[in-house]
């Protein structure tokens, strides 16, 4: 079993404190490796690292730091099957997604390089004789970018890409129960030609490294995806120094299943939804309300499509359609919600329990019915296989059930009708709303919430101006 260490100012060095953390593959509970449980004093010399190296980095021409992203890009792509396993041993996803994840880090790469020649500032107009204004649009420094478990490598590229091309550097912690995949990274960037200390990699528990980088002075922003509670405690960490964030928080995505919906496109888009990932991902549909009119047909059909879904261990049979949940602990959670659910007056449809084997964490593709409003299962996040069903009459009280909740991400609505779709995206109070389709954003859109989901967003032209702040000269003339 391999040891790893911290990568810091272009190589790796050992962490100063003596703890480390084993890394675990959730399909078999076979430890992988192990790395260090960083402190403070690991996170103030990444910090150092990448201050000293953004005073030049940000001098260099903007379309210089594009090749540096595209170089990055390229080789991934080279290295896709041997990364993608790595994703799959540590993080359960299949294998397919996993080469899609990679695929999608390279892609994401090089579309945050073509910004290199698009970023803009302003010329605004005076109120003054031979006055001229001018907005320039300059580097924050040093961010900080603490990641999630779900999307582990993309989540690197998503927020070191539109950290360097706007001219900062980086200190990325990685999940402690992912951090596989960034060492990886890790060593592809040893092989490239580039400035040390751009991205620094320190690895570590949330309150150790985590609290470390969002409490330092020295960050200029902390960007961070994951949970709300996770969030709330960096938020207040970095309070003290008047740090920025940018947080991706929770989701608790509604999906409406309107009485004239395509059925056939519709279950095939739910299903996906909750299985993508084993159900861990924080855009996908979490709750549906269907019309009256139409919901034994629905739940006859996501019922069975749910009960044809096929799981097991990734990297034993690439043919499954999702692998394990994270850990013991994910595994629980989506047990006691299920489990209050049928005390509160839900029905099991189908699965309601662990999967088959003593091994893994795996949950059965779940369809609850019955399900009420007022349920824990419809208003906290599951981020499981697991479909809870609530009937509605109208739109008017659709809509009410969709808005009513503390998460604001991401939502979807399934009609034929043009009106009901258009009132829909007016009323329907979250970041983005899913005609139609299944709820996975674009590179080149803005991936934000409102609410508890969290604070700013990430991706397209408004993602890259989160790491950027802006200057105002005012230029007197003669």
């Amino acid at each position: 079993m391999q040891n790893y260490e911290n990568f810091v100012n272009g190589k790796f060095v050992r962490s100063q404190g003596s703890h480390r953390i084993a890394v675990k593959n959730p399909a078999n509970g076979a430890e992988i490796c192990t790395v260090p449980d960083s402190g403070l004093d690991d996170v103030n010399a990444a910090v150092e690292a990448a201050e000293a190296a953004q005073k030049l980095w940000e001098k260099e021409p903007a379309a210089s730091r594009a090749k540096l992203l595209r170089a990055i890009a390229a080789k991934i792509r080279q290295n896709i099957e041997p990364l993608a396993r790595v994703i799959t041993e540590e993080q359960g996803k299949t294998l397919g997604l996993a080469r899609i994840e990679v695929e999608f880090t390279a892609d994401y790469l090089d579309y945050m390089a073509e910004w290199g020649r698009r970023i803009e500032g302003e010329i605004v107009e005076s109120d003054r004789k031979g006055e001229t204004i001018l907005l320039f649009r300059r580097p924050i420094g040093v961010i900080g970018g603490i990641l999630p478990w779900n999307f582990p490598f993309f989540l690197i590229a998503r927020k070191a890409g539109p950290a360097l091309i706007t001219g900062n550097t980086i200190v990325i912690k990685p999940s402690e129960e992912t951090p596989h995949n960034a060492v990886k990274f890790c060593e592809l960037l040893q092989q490239l030609d580039m400035p040390a200390g751009l991205i620094n990699v320190v690895h570590g528990r949330g309150t150790g490294a985590g609290h470390g980088l969002a409490s330092s002075p020295r960050i200029g922003m902390v960007s961070f995806t994951g949970s709300v509670e996770t969030g709330s405690a960096v938020m207040s960490a970095a309070a003290k120094n008047i740090t920025k964030v940018n947080l991706e928080l929770g989701g608790k995505a509604p999906a409406i299943v309107m009485g004239d919906a395509d059925l056939d496109l519709t279950v095939r888009a739910v299903k996906a939804s909750r299985v993508l990932n084993s159900g861990q991902v924080c855009n996908c549909a979490e709750r549906v309300y269907v019309q009256r009119s139409i919901a034994p047909e629905f739940v006859d059909r996501i019922s069975a499509a749910m009960q044809a879904t096929h799981f097991g261990d990734p990297l034993e049979d690439e043919t499954v359609d999702y692998g394990p949940l994270i850990n013991e602990a994910g595994y629980r959670k989506v047990e006691r919600l299920v489990g209050r659910a049928v005390e509160s007056g839900a029905q099991v449809r189908t699965g309601g329990k662990r999967g088959a084997g003593d091994k893994g964490y795996y949950y059965e593709p779940t369809v609850l019915t019955g399900c009420k409003q007022s349920m824990e299962i419809i208003r906290k996040e599951v981020f499981g296989p697991v479909i809870p069903i609530v009937e509605f009459d109208d739109l008017d009280e659709a809509i009410a059930y969709a808005n009513d909740s503390d998460y604001g991400l991401t939502s979807s609505i399934y009609t034929r009708d043009l009106n009901v779709a258009l009132r829909a995206c007016q009323e329907i109070r979250f970041g983005e709303t899913y005609i139609n389709r299944e709820n996975f954003e674009a590179m080149q859109g803005f991936h934000a919430g409102w609410r508890k989901s969290g604070l700013g967003g990430a991706d397209g032209k408004h993602g890259l101006y989160e790491f950027l702040q802006t200057h105002m000269v005012y230029l007197q003339g003669y």
